[in-house]
């Protein structure tokens, strides 16, 4: 049986091309579960990943796509069977693994979660990771016991991917987001996900002038890095927690440690990539509670295989709002 992919090649000059390609099924990699895949999408990794190879693809030919969601087609997995909704994300899946810009994938049926009754295929990728990611932003603050009574949260990046997903399940949940943004041309778009403040990122880009900034967050949920989290960090309330999930503003910023020993503020790690499975299904569990699926589809973003390689350096600069959903059968 045959499938489509987009086909990744990698020439001398380090540049990537794709193509699409019919391909027979034993091309698949080695895995337990078969999945028809019916949607994937676009994240910044996979703009790395589409454009350059970013450093995470060590074997060419290669099928990029971090995130896809189908139909269980065959199983040697005793967790799954034919006819199952499922959602995969991460496992380096689309970096080291064939991934989800493909109508077929095969994959370790351990690195699958079940999709909630209540989320469809479709769904689940408008979600993809950077929604599930946000999920795991907002559990960590909540954790924390940031309340939506604690004040307010910040989220930087807002109009991404994360950001906005971030942005509607706060919203949803009680709590006074302020919403940061490099284009104020989406202000309306944020306080239609629920931001009941939108602040320009210029109020973020420059580094601290003090170690400690007055207090105005009990929460942060910072997409960014760099200078941006930098600032934001000097301006969480004592007791408050940050959960860090992204670098477009690079790995490093200047920063001190004084926010950590004077207002014992607390900063969460959320790494999507290899969290243990039982983390994974609750994420997805409060997905289908916490996110308001009307506001997801006001964040989505239609394209087919054959507009990855144009999308690609787009995502990387910032210029895709909200999710990019792939449908891999166009």
């Amino acid at each position: 049986m045959s499938f489509r992919a987009l086909v990744l090649t990698q020439g001398a000059d380090r540049k990537v091309a794709g193509a699409i390609e019919t391909l027979e099924e034993s091309r698949l990699p080695a895995g337990d579960v078969t999945v028809a895949v019916e949607y994937s999408t676009l994240n910044y990794k996979d703009g790395l990943v589409l454009t350059s190879g970013g450093g995470l693809v060590k074997t060419w030919p290669h099928v990029g796509g971090i995130d896809l969601a189908g139909t269980v087609e065959h199983s040697d997995n005793a967790n799954f069977k034919p006819g199952d909704k499922v959602v995969l994300n991460g496992w380096r899946v689309g970096e080291l693994h064939w991934g989800g810009y493909a109508t077929r994938a095969r994959v370790k049926g351990d690195w699958l979660v079940k999709l909630p009754s209540s989320i469809s295929t479709k769904h689940a990728m408008a979600i993809g990771t950077a929604g599930y990611t946000s999920m795991l932003c907002v559990m960590a603050l909540q954790k924390h016991g940031v309340r939506p009574e604690s004040g307010e949260v910040l989220v930087t990046g807002a109009a991404g991917g994360v950001g906005s997903i971030a942005v509607a399940i706060l919203a949803r949940l009680g709590y006074l987001v302020v919403a940061a943004t490099g284009r104020p041309q989406e202000i309306n778009y944020l306080e239609s996900l629920g931001a009941a403040t939108v602040v320009e990122r210029k109020e973020l880009t420059e580094a601290p002038d003090r170690p400690l900034l007055s207090e105005r967050y009990a929460g942060l949920v910072d997409t960014v890095s760099g200078v941006m989290f930098a600032r934001a960090l000097a301006q969480v309330k004592y007791g408050g927690a940050a959960a860090v999930c992204g670098l477009a503003g690079g790995a490093a910023f200047p920063g001190s440690i004084l926010p950590f020993i004077l207002r014992g503020v607390t900063v969460y790690g959320i790494d999507s990539v290899m969290l243990p499975k039982a983390q994974r299904e609750e994420a997805w569990r409060r997905l289908a509670i916490d996110l308001p699926i009307d506001k997801l589809d006001s964040t989505i973003h239609e394209a087919g295989l054959s507009d990855l390689m144009t999308l690609a350096p787009r995502i990387l600069k910032g210029e895709v709002r909200g999710r990019m959903l792939v449908d891999v059968n166009k």
